[in-house]
């Protein structure tokens, strides 16, 4: 089945935040500060104000009314501290955006700063245990007692893995139009992941009732998490707007999304690991150190991975916080799983190493029967069958048994496997169904981030009301439709879905109309470990001359439930194993320690994965078969394909020089080093 949108993408006629036609319509233009901490000591904006077709510039010098409770990163103008470099500290509103970018730079303010401290590191002194982590994991868990089977064990590692900073960099950049109405009701078109959810959050920022807020995003262009929650740039819209008396559009640079739009946390994390002489896990260690502002905690769950993932009577899992002069990280493609696996995969790769054995065979002799973290039986759990049909499709059984042996030419070929999981969520949801001039119009304030939502819930609502896709039209991307969860976690079609279904159900047992919501659904789930499973393998060449790193294969193998599209899963998987290879090779965020703030900020600088670095990836998925999840028995999968591809790449890496990098990116300096 072709895209819904696609015609309309293709052709140029999909209108994004920016891009809807608002008369009289001014721009605003942020100015930032150039210090990490400190305060302002004063605003010159006479200079800006005089300037042609400004309108209005706001500032702390003239506070605007905002909630008391409303999140620091979003309580523009409120007060004159700085917390990072690049905060928000001013914005300009004028009749073009040239005007306003030439005005902002007009504005003169003065700091007062203070030394500042950008720095993750394992001995910082404020480090601290959060008293949660992303997504509401405790940050500490064990069983057992580790060093007892560190102890007992024939083979351990102890080794330090480092991630960077990342920036999730959508295509789309972010943007927003705000518009007040003469009731005091707002519009903000703007590009966010969940217009429900974006919605209460700025309705709750400027303190109105959601009734009296209304937020449309039918296309956006990428998000990658960026845009799962509510942005600066979405409430300066709205206040600049209001200040302006006319309605107002703002889209960022792509210099300053990476300033205010939220990145991946740096981590650092120190692995132990025990096994005995056949191989079996006796203990696991994982302890995870990230970073957040002092502004908002954000706790990254990069060591909740090790408590799914391998059988082993002694565990232990850490997370420990240092509250930096830093933006405020956030969500970027499977949070938590994305570092947490490639740390976890590197150091089960090195314990192979050190055992002697394969390192696919590893993984499968400690397969655990039940959830190791808390016992609960998994809803289905195929990551052996994944890991057995990659090494079948691979030719593993044709990799050489050490390290440093295949050559051709400068060349030294080598391979790497590494598994994946993400868990498979779902999140109460609303929908409507009606029959409409003998067609199905189905309703749900979903978001497509470019993921093909409007397609699959197309097919979903048309299996479950037995007719042709052609006869179905889903309606998404409004706040005033039936509220919906973000479109993120990989939770989107399971939610969204599972009200569709329902809605289109109970619109068959009424001939018209049919309503879901899911809220007591969801919560009398049963008690089920929930999670999609993978495998991905790479083959790798590393010029013995120059250190370049190719990568010629890439192959993932998943188990992701029922999958609804074959088009737009094969999609998603290869999306997530080219950002995957990003991760490995490419992507890295560097801090200025003089000055604070990020010094790339550019796509200049950050390098992603073009065409020519991923000459042949495949995604494949086994059948499964998980009718206890919800009705259409999906797992998500937009963010498994990334979780284990930096470590199948950077153990094949190892496997073609004998050399382990434990801090990404892989990059030729650091082969030659």
């Amino acid at each position: 089945m072709n895209r819904i949108e696609g015609r309309v993408k293709v052709t140029g006629l999909a209108t994004y935040a920016a891009e809807y036609p608002v008369e009289d319509v001014a721009y605003a233009y942020p100015v930032q500060a150039t210090i990490a901490r400190g305060r302002i000591d004063g605003i010159d904006a006479a200079e800006a104000l005089a300037m042609p077709g400004v309108l209005a510039v706001l500032s702390s010098d003239e506070p605007p009314e905002l909630a008391a409770d409303a999140d620091p990163e979003l309580a523009l103008f409120q007060g004159r501290e700085i917390a990072y470099r690049g905060q928000i500290v001013a914005a300009v509103v004028a009749g073009t955006y040239d005007q306003a970018r030439a005005a902002a730079d007009a504005v003169r303010v003065t700091y007062l700063p203070q030394p500042h401290d950008v720095t993750l590191r394992t001995d910082h002194a404020g480090l601290y245990t959060p008293d949660q982590v992303n997504a509401g994991f405790p940050a500490d868990t064990a069983k057992g007692d580790v060093e007892a089977g560190l102890a007992a064990a024939e083979t351990t590692v102890d080794v330090t893995y480092t991630t960077p900073v990342l920036h999730n960099n959508p295509m789309e950049p972010h943007a927003a139009i705000a518009l007040w109405d003469d009731e005091g009701t707002l519009l903000v078109y703007n590009s966010a992941q969940g217009a429900a959810t974006d919605r209460t959050t700025i309705a709750k920022t400027l303190g109105l009732p959601e009734e009296r807020v209304r937020v449309v995003n039918r296309h956006v262009g990428g998000g990658f998490g960026s845009k799962g929650t509510t942005r600066p740039h979405a409430v300066l819209a709205a206040l600049a707007a209001r200040k302006a008396g006319r309605p107002v559009k703002i889209a960022l640079t792509r210099q300053q999304m990476f300033d205010l739009t939220g990145y991946r946390t740096p981590t650092i994390q120190r692995l132990r690991l025990g096994a005995d002489r056949s191989g079996r896990l006796t203990a696991i260690e994982h302890e995870a150190y990230v970073q957040s502002s002092t502004l908002v905690e954000f706790a990254e769950q990069a060591a909740v991975v090790a408590r799914t993932m391998y059988a082993t009577p002694s565990l232990r899992t850490a997370h420990r916080l240092a509250r930096l002069d830093v933006a405020t990280p956030s969500w970027m493609r499977a949070p938590g799983e994305c570092p947490g696996m490639y740390a976890l995969e590197s150091a089960m790769d090195e314990l192979a190493t050190a055992a002697g054995l394969d390192p696919v065979e590893l993984r499968v002799i400690n397969e655990p029967d039940t959830d190791p973290d808390g016992g609960l039986p998994f809803s289905s759990r195929n990551l052996v069958a994944c890991l057995r049909e990659g090494a079948r499709r691979f030719g593993w059984d044709r990799r050489d048994p050490a390290p440093g042996i295949r050559r051709a030419g400068d060349w030294l070929v080598g391979t790497g496997v590494a598994a994946s999981t993400y868990p498979a969520r779902r999140a109460p949801c609303q929908a409507s169904a009606v029959v409409r001039d003998g067609d199905f119009h189905v309703r749900v304030a979903a978001t497509d981030l470019g993921t093909g939502a409007r397609t699959a819930l197309t097919k979903i609502a048309a299996g479950a009301l037995g007719v042709a896709p052609d006869r179905v039209h889903v309606e998404i991307g409004d706040s005033d439709l039936p509220k919906a969860p973000v479109a993120g976690g990989s939770m989107g079609t399971a939610s969204w879905g599972s009200a569709v279904v329902r809605a289109c159900e109970a619109l068959r047992r009424d001939g018209q109309e049919g309503f879901a919501d899911t809220t007591d659904e969801v919560k009398s789930d049963a008690a089920l470990a929930r999670h999609a499973f993978g495998a991905q393998f790479a083959e790798v060449r590393v010029n013995a001359v120059t250190g370049e790193i190719r990568v010629p294969r890439l192959l993932g193998v998943f188990a992701c439930g029922h999958i609804v599209d074959a088009e737009l899963a094969r999609s998603q998987f290869i999306g997530g194993m080219t950002m995957g290879l990003g991760m490995a090779l490419l992507e890295e965020t560097l801090t200025d320690l003089e000055f604070g703030g990020f010094l790339h900020r550019d796509l200049a600088q950050y390098h992603v994965p073009a065409c020519a670095d991923v000459p042949d990836v495949e995604a494949v998925w086994i059948d499964e078969q998980d009718d206890r999840l919800n009705p259409m028995g999906v797992k998500g999968i937009g963010e498994i394909g990334i979780v284990g591809t930096a470590a199948a790449i950077g153990n094949a890496v190892h496997h073609a020089t004998g050399r382990r990098i434990r801090d990404l990116p892989i990059t030729p300096a650091k082969v030659l080093a």
